[in-house]
């Protein structure tokens, strides 16, 4: 596929079209990535799906359309395959005449020369519409040449390496051994490497040491967490029922199995396949049900006067959004209320798709605290017994039995499904079966049975273009900062191209030809040269590419907010590396649950944790769905409420406040002064604040920067030997023991320089 100037279905893309301008026309255009772009951009808001704007009664968004005779003009057609000159849409875009051309002056659109000229030659080349490039099953591609061998490591620098020649870049090098180090920690664990770790890889650093660490992280538990970190997004994971009382609900098992199925590196095929229907499996064991949870983990109403059939609509209308978002990146909840505006999904197809999450006996309201309410609703309660003998992976703190929410289907009958008019649970239109967008892949009954078993097959099928696709850009802007598709959450007309299609079509085929396998995906990404380089920005690559669309650097992204707790915990020694079990509460404002609260139930007072669990990973902090956590919100955590594959990346002056006042942060600043101030070895500041770099940033300070914070800490003792109170008081947040071999002003003082280390941007970002 020849790609040339690529521009986002929904807004043209400044950064691309800067460069794209210098680009020659095509030899070959195409109608996805050339055509397409354009003509949304510039001419679907009069001559495309919207019925109620569109002029002329054209419309170039469907081929037959496009062809057809011009109805006010009869004898006249809008495009003339092979015949640019009798094609009414390159008479009027190459008008000179403003009363004429398209689009109209009013509009505020400008067609460029390049533009036009792509138009023009697509025209001469046939006028060939294609269907979506992503409902076109991907195909392994052919590598292109390279000039730059050397550069090269594996098949992602190739594609890479294409790109940055056609738009005129050239890569950074490597970056640093330590900066390497930090980033693959970061990247792969969630966590910053210890002092161990960097004197054992930084030592006679090598390619082959770089793939031994490579290795070793992957093998870590820490691994299984850093990747469920980003499935809870997509499940919509939280610790409570999201209405009104918002009461407790014991979801972690599931949390458990996730972090589980990671670290045993559990085929991707396989790990959808268990959660969208693991409990349909002949003779499913426990942990295939308890995979299911998946589809249960979204919020669910224990309000009395409800009516149960529009809540009961709700939760299986909330499965199918987060089944099509997180699984097949495409926007299917447009269709709930009337047929799809831009992509081919009627509102048939949704209610079909619909019908596979309308078979389960689940009700509207939930019984939290008795069986008094009619209905069965699907539970499963692990005993001791079986997290001994079956799922020992489920972290459980007492011998009690744990209720987890899971799916089945109804035994004795199948639930009718219609069309529901504007969406409301009432309205029952056309009765429909299960089925799946014929725009994707057809559903053959055939081949798959009519049921969430017969869904995950379809969906794990290597002819469908989207499951691979999908997942492997999601993991690839984890590890790069932006995905292949900018638009994660949406693989539709409305999303943005991909910038390197080639490339996204050979890693979603070699993903499914390798087995599905996760972890060697993974390592494929950071073994390439294109991760390693470094993310020093000269001015051309500031001008010309700012959102390192090309790859040319690597990205400078800031963190996320559990993973700069992470860092934080880690580096001061404070860190509980206890892996799964239920939630924990840590420090909160008083007060913050009493504000939403309706008086009733185990939530309605904030009763924070004690002890070490303070101080484990933010992957388990208690997510109440009425009151998420704030100081993750203010870092842009997601509230959990729905399907969420990418958060919002912001900068704000509230950002600043959390880390100079959180009570966290003050705490791990104190521990890793008390420590390395108790530490006998250390006799002089030098050494302190080596010791202080390197458990946060991974590196050591420069001459200048020990002589700014030295010179800090003497105006620091200073001022706390001037006010003995203030070191007191500064010194005495957190619950984790204040040692009493190390003098208060001495510790306050110490505790401010690490305090302002943890508030540098290189601790918040990944560079």
């Amino acid at each position: 596929m020849c790609v040339g100037v690529l521009i986002a279905g929904c807004g043209e893309n400044k950064n691309e079209v800067a460069l794209g301008q210098n680009f020659k026309v095509p030899k070959k255009v195409d109608f996805n990535f050339h055509v397409k772009p354009i003509l949304s951009d510039r001419c679907f808001a009069c001559h495309g799906p919207d019925e109620n704007a569109r002029e002329a009664s054209l419309r170039l968004d469907i081929e037959e359309d496009a062809f057809a005779a011009l109805k006010e003009n009869p004898g006249h057609f809008a495009i003339v395959a092979g015949d640019p000159e009798q094609s009414e849409l390159i008479r009027r875009i190459e008008a000179a005449d403003i009363s004429v051309v398209m689009p109209p002056a009013e509009s505020g659109l400008v067609l460029s020369d390049y533009e036009k000229k792509v138009l023009r030659k697509w025209i001469e080349q046939g006028g060939e519409y294609e269907s979506h490039w992503a409902f076109i099953k991907p195909e392994k591609q052919e590598l292109p040449s390279t000039k730059d061998h050397k550069w090269v490591r594996n098949n992602v620098d190739v594609f890479v390496l294409d790109k940055m020649n056609e738009v005129g870049l050239k890569p950074n090098p490597e970056a640093e051994s330590m900066v390497l180090i930090n980033r693959l920690f970061l990247d792969l664990n969630g966590l910053p490497p210890s002092v161990e770790d960097i004197e054992k890889y930084s030592t006679d650093w090598s390619d082959t040491k770089y793939e031994a660490l490579v290795d070793d992280l992957l093998s870590r538990p820490a691994y299984g967490e850093k990747m469920a970190l980003h499935w809870m997004d997509a499940a919509r994971y939280a610790d409570s029922y999201g209405y009104q009382d918002d009461e407790m609900r014991s979801q972690w098992p599931w949390r458990d199995w996730v972090i589980h199925a990671f670290n045993e590196n559990m085929s991707y095929d396989n790990f959808i396949t268990w959660q969208l229907a693991g409990d349909l499996f002949p003779d499913p064991t426990l942990e295939q049900r308890i995979a299911t949870a998946f589809n249960r983990n979204h919020k669910i109403t224990e309000e009395g006067g409800v009516i149960p059939e529009e809540y009961r609509v709700t939760y299986v209308i909330d499965k199918t959004n987060t089944y099509s978002t997180s699984i097949l990146g495409i926007t299917m909840e447009c269709a709930q209320c009337h047929d799809h505006k831009y992509d081919p999904f009627s509102q048939e197809d949704y209610y079909q798709l619909y019908s596979f999450f309308n078979n389960t006996p689940e009700v509207g309201i939930e019984a939290t605290v008795d069986n008094s309410l009619p209905g069965k609703i699907p539970y499963i309660t692990i005993t001791q017994g079986q997290r001994d003998s079956l799922v020992d992976f489920i972290n459980a703190p007492d011998t009690n039995g744990i209720m987890l929410s899971v799916m089945e289907d109804l035994k004795d009958s199948i639930r009718q499904t219609y069309i529901l008019d504007r969406g409301l649970y009432d309205q029952h239109g056309k009765k429909v079966n299960p089925g799946t967008p014929e725009s994707i892949m057809p559903f053959d009954l055939s081949e798959y049975r009519a049921d969430r078993l017969g869904l995950a097959e379809w969906t794990v099928s290597k002819d469908n273009p989207l499951t691979a696709r999908v997942f492997v850009n999601h993991i690839w802007g984890k590890i790069f900062g932006r995905g292949i598709v900018a638009s994660v959450e949406d693989f539709g007309n409305q999303g943005e191209l991909p910038s390197h299609p080639q490339l996204l079509d050979h890693l979603a085929v070699d993903f499914m030809e390798s087995g599905w396998d996760v972890k060697q995906y993974l390592k494929r990404l950071v073994m390439s040269a294109t991760y390693r380089q470094s993310s020093t920005m000269d001015n051309k690559k500031l001008k010309h590419d700012p959102d390192n669309i090309y790859l040319s650097r690597s990205s400078r992204t800031r963190l996320t907010a559990e993973i700069i707790r992470d860092r934080l915990l880690a580096s001061s020694g404070l860190l509980n590396r206890e892996i799964g079990g239920p939630s924990y509460k840590p420090y909160q404002p008083d007060g913050i649950w009493e504000v939403t609260s309706s008086g009733r139930g185990s939530l309605k007072n904030y009763v924070q944790d004690h002890g070490s669990q303070l101080y484990r990973r933010g992957l388990y902090i208690f997510i109440k769905l009425t009151v998420p956590p704030p100081n993750m919100l203010i870092f842009d955590g997601s509230n959990r409420d729905l399907c969420e594959l990418e958060r919002a990346k912001t900068n704000t002056p509230l950002q600043a406040l959390v880390m100079m006042n959180d009570p966290i942060v003050l705490e791990c600043s104190r521990v890793m002064a008390q420590t390395l101030l108790q530490n006998s070895r250390i006799d002089s500041m030098d050494f302190i604040l080596d010791e202080v770099f390197l458990r946060t940033l991974c590196r050591h300070p420069s001459p200048k920067e020990k002589e700014v914070l030295a010179d800090y800490f003497q105006d620091e003792l200073q001022r706390f030997t001037d006010k003995p109170a203030e070191a007191k008081k500064f010194i005495s947040v957190g619950e984790y023991p204040l040692a009493n071999d190390v003098k208060p002003t001495e510790l306050a003082a110490l505790m401010s320089v690490i305090h302002l280390v943890y508030n540098l941007e290189e601790t918040l970002v990944k560079i």
